[in-house]
């Protein structure tokens, strides 16, 4: 896939003081005594353009006790701002500044070190730093903690008290608590929770709690709460409640039912679990879990608590799909991508999605595209970059994005998907927010985040190289994208800003151990190297599901070049294979021949860009087809429901073409034919290329399965796809097995070709 941003583009990004970062707080200056060694901040200028500069900060545990977890506040002067930043997560008010660790560099054992980064414009130095609360010079300053709140019991037998506490507060973080049995303490735990056990029947405790900060200083006691054990074999706890089943399912609902439990105290309520998290409890034997996402899986516990407070254990777990979505019985996905500089010239929103009909008619909407920071090897975002306008420059996407687009943008009234405009003061705005709208308004929707694409896939041999590496890659973009703890950037984004948006990533590595992108990265380590990568975001996807009861998706853009495919990705049966870890992959049918802005690819010779079937009169040894490319999956044992068939919604065409008494078809050609706009010819979006090429007849191959365009002789020669074509190709899929149909892109296409997909996917 192209990533073409225009040269028009650079006029609508902001300016780079706009842009928010780390900056990092300078060397601790005060002058009180250490109440005892704790972290340190130190600042450090690693270059200097004049303008502005880059700096690192350093933290370092100087105390005797791990560091779990960090704040550094600062302020800059309002000649100063900043632009990128790195391994930290920064918020801004005002000119003050407060960055935290990311959940890969919070832990610091006694001695252990971590920097991170920014760029600044302006040449103004951070003041009045904050480490935790406390001075950046390591002594210990300030109040220690509050007092927990009183302890209450949660569970009762003859031998234990299980307790619970409301938090304390403090400036620096609370670390741990230390929990008291009248003056002997018993624990000291991380959770404001605590089972104390070996207990006497029939007796009274007394119990407080005292917490810990980051600096090791302790607060008050909690008020003292007292409990009585019940009398030996007079309580048990209740039994495990019958295995959930469920009764109904809908889109968006499952209604849970379950035999009851027993307890001699008789059963009070029922805690109903989705994953690890407690989502309800009802004293009744079922339960309706709503606001659910189409076509996904749950899984389910439940747990009874008697009238003396006891839990007993869980149930055996049931997972269920909710109907809907992507992967039902009979049902077949619909996966469309939109491209993040489509609402600037294209005038493409993500409310085109809705007014077109698209959006009732997909299972899955990705969007293109997310970078990979160049310096830290992470998702990246958070930055106004544009994409540089020479397709050949190896740095073309070094750096780029476009958050503007993203989440800053405030989209009017009449722009938004739901008629609401998007107000100067709130976290999400932009196009992640009109997704968040747009799947409200068609909740069977998923989104899923696309990383990489043909411009932005240069560092992916990197991110993958090691398991460390994979780790760090895979947790920044979870971070990001799935928690939605987006960079603060123009007063948007911030922790949680954009959860809820993506249900899943699609990988767009272009190409793993093939050549792509001039400067893109290549190993001959990248094949084994993309299997372990998606792995990776399947472990750690599944760890978020086992908390959150629900299922992340996982996709692939793969090549329809067999050698591609061969160099880059592991299929075969038997043997380590990248399917195991995705949901399907979204297949390359289409971009066969063309002709790029730049005259590069085939400028010479017209051919088709997604036939169907081979074309005898083809005269590349290659002769590629869908029915090839496909087949070469296929005969690899790759499972025929996990391959989504890629269609184009735009065109491809060359100039001053010959007859040769085939409408073109395989004739010789001078180049790019004139595109959409100026920077891309060659490329025109399906409407666009109906409406603005004059004179031209459309025609179809029906051996090939291809249709294409000719203006006359030595005219234009377009190939695209159109209904007739989209027909003949779902129907194919369809005798294959295949789970479905991807588009690249959404903005080519006011209705017609998203009908014809949709009628054909029936």
């Amino acid at each position: 896939m192209n990533l073409r941003i225009p040269a028009a583009f650079a006029a609508l990004l902001l300016p780079a003081a706009a842009l928010i970062g780390l900056a990092a707080p300078a060397h601790g200056q005060s002058s009180r005594p250490h109440l005892q060694d704790g972290p340190t901040a130190t600042f450090a200028k690693t270059s200097d353009w004049g303008t502005g500069y880059q700096g690192q900060w350093t933290l370092k545990n100087t105390g005797s006790t791990t560091l779990n977890g960090w704040t550094v506040e600062w302020d800059l002067p309002s000649t100063t701002t900043l632009g990128a930043y790195w391994d930290a997560l920064v918020t801004r008010s005002g000119s003050h500044y407060t960055a935290k660790n990311r959940e890969y560099n919070g832990t610091l054992a006694p001695g252990a070190s971590v920097s991170f980064g920014f760029t600044a414009y302006g040449d103004g130095a951070p003041s009045g730093c904050k480490l935790n609360g406390g001075s950046c010079d390591g002594s210990s300053t300030g109040t220690p903690p509050s007092a927990p709140g009183r302890p209450v019991s949660t569970a009762i037998t003859a031998t234990s008290i299980s307790l619970k506490w409301a938090p304390a507060t403090d400036a620096k973080g609370i670390k741990e608590y230390d929990v008291y049995r009248g003056a002997a303490k018993v624990a000291t735990v991380g959770e404001t929770a605590y089972t104390d056990t070996g207990l006497t029947p029939d007796t009274e405790y007394s119990y407080t709690v005292v917490a810990r900060d980051l600096d090791g200083r302790t607060g008050p006691a909690s008020p003292a709460a007292t409990f009585r054990t019940t009398k030996s074999g007079s309580d048990q706890p209740p039994s495990a409640p019958g295995t959930p089943q469920a009764t109904a399912v809908t889109d968006t609902s499952i209604t849970l039912s379950w035999t009851a439990a027993t307890a001699d105290k008789g059963i009070k309520e029922y805690d109903i679990y989705r994953g690890t998290g407690k989502v309800g409890s009802t004293a009744q034997t079922s339960y309706t879990d709503t606001g659910l996402t189409p076509g996904t899986d749950y899984t389910y516990t439940v747990l009874a608590r008697d009238n003396a407070g006891q839990t007993g254990p869980a149930s055996a777990p049931l997972t269920v799909r909710t109907t809907g979505g992507q992967g039902q019985p009979g049902g077949y996905s619909k996966i469309g991508y939109f491209v993040q500089w489509g609402i600037y010239g294209r005038n493409y929103t993500v409310k085109s999605l809705d007014t077109t009909g698209a959006a009732a008619k997909l299972t899955q909407l990705n969007y293109a595209f997310s970078n990979i920071d160049p310096t830290n090897l992470t998702c990246l975002n958070g930055v106004t970059k544009a994409t540089g306008s020479n397709p050949e420059d190896p740095n073309q996407g070094d750096g780029a994005g476009d958050s503007w687009a993203d989440y800053e943008k405030g989209f009017g009234a009449g722009d938004s998907v739901d008629g609401v405009a998007d107000t100067w003061d709130q976290p999400l705005a932009g196009n992640f927010n009109q997704l968040k709208k747009l799947k409200a308004k068609y909740p069977g929707l998923r989104t899923l985040i696309s990383i990489g694409g043909w411009t932005y896939s240069k560092y992916f041999s990197d991110v993958a190289k090691t398991d460390a590496s994979r780790q760090k890659f895979v947790k920044s973009c979870i971070d990001m994208y799935i928690k939605g703890n987006l960079p603060v950037s123009n007063g948007r984004g911030g922790d949680g800003s954009a959860a809820g948006v993506f249900d899943g990533f699609d990988i767009d590595w272009e190409w793993p151990g093939s050549e792509g992108h001039p400067g893109n990265h290549v190993s001959p380590d990248d094949k084994a190297n993309n299997t372990l990568l998606f792995a990776e975001f399947r472990r750690q996807l599944d760890a978020l599901s086992a908390g959150t009861g629900k299922k992340y998706l996982l996709s692939a853009f793969t090549p329809a070049d067999p050698a591609k495919l061969a160099a880059g990705w592991e299929i075969a049966s038997g043997k380590p294979n990248v399917f195991d870890s995705m949901d399907y992959a979204n297949v390359q049918g289409y971009d066969f021949h063309g002709s790029g802005s730049d005259n590069s690819w085939e400028p010479h010779r017209t051919g088709h860009q997604g036939n169907l079937y081979q074309d005898p009169k083809d005269p590349n040894t290659t002769k590629f087809s869908v029915e090839k490319t496909v087949q070469t999956y296929l005969d690899a044992g790759v499972d025929p429901k996990k391959l989504a068939l890629g269609l184009a919604f735009y065109g491809r065409g060359w100039q001053q073409v010959a007859d040769g008494g085939a409408h073109g078809a395989w004739q010789q050609a001078n180049g790019a034919a004139p595109g959409q706009f100026p920077e891309e010819a060659g490329t025109r979006g399906y409407d666009n290329l109906i409406a603005s090429v004059p004179d031209m007849t459309v025609y179809h191959d029906e051996q090939a399965v291809a249709t294409y365009g000719f203006t006359g002789d030595n005219g234009q020669w377009w190939t695209f796809d159109d209904a007739w074509s989209i027909g003949k190709k779902t129907a194919w899929l369809k005798s294959k097995g295949l789970g479905g149909a991807m588009i690249w892109e959404m903005s080519g296409d006011s209705g017609t070709l998203m009908t014809a997909l949709d009628n054909g996917l029936r």
